[in-house]
């Protein structure tokens, strides 16, 4: 049975809305913004990877191809390189966000960029990665490989680590989206059971 409010001293006390988490919604946060750090480290740890494997994917001579002879190639390489940096500034973010408990932006703000960044590069890394792919497969066709393996593998390594950095962004865009939700029906970026 609900109890109605009290008059004392002729003020009726309405109770106020608690702030309180109990334990288990406080570890439940930290274990999401943990996972949010694990997947934006891991997007920017392969996205810098496949760039780096891209960039420095040149041989000596005139007649060896390199990769800046190719369109596909230069894509893979510049989006890398782009997710990367998006990566790390989102690692900073969330790094500030566990240890400070607030976001770098007003929470709004902070919802929808991480969100819309999110799939934005998300998306580019991917068209990146399968303009790469179709490249790739097109050179192996041609017998460039089999003058130039090397040039090939290092190529493919630099591709497969893109569509790893894009998994793990799609991953981290997935848990955005979820803030993105439950922002819009919480007034919060997370959903919290007292």
């Amino acid at each position: 049975m609900l109890r109605s409010p009290q008059v004392r001293n002729g003020v009726v006390e309405t109770p106020s809305p608690s702030h309180f988490h109990s334990s288990v919604s406080v570890h439940k946060l930290r274990r999401f913004n943990i996972l949010v750090v694990v997947f934006r480290f891991a997007s920017f740890c392969f996205s810098l990877a496949s760039a780096i494997f891209m960039f420095t994917n040149s041989r000596r001579g005139n007649d060896l191809p390199q990769w800046h002879h190719f369109d596909a190639f230069r894509f893979v390489a510049v989006a890398g390189a782009i997710v990367a940096l998006y990566s790390l500034f989102e690692v900073g973010a969330s790094v500030w966000e566990i240890s400070r408990g607030a976001t770098v932006f007003p929470e709004v703000v902070q919802v929808w960029f991480d969100f819309g960044h999110d799939q934005v590069f998300a998306y580019l890394l991917l068209s990146a990665e399968s303009a790469g792919t179709s490249l790739a497969r097109t050179l192996r066709e041609m017998d460039t490989c089999t003058i130039n393996n090397a040039f090939c593998v290092q190529s493919d390594i630099s591709i497969a680590f893109g569509f790893a950095g894009f998994m793990f962004l799609g991953f981290s865009s997935l848990l955005s989206g979820f803030r993105v939700v439950s922002f819009i029906i919480n007034g919060s970026r997370f959903y919290v059971q007292n």
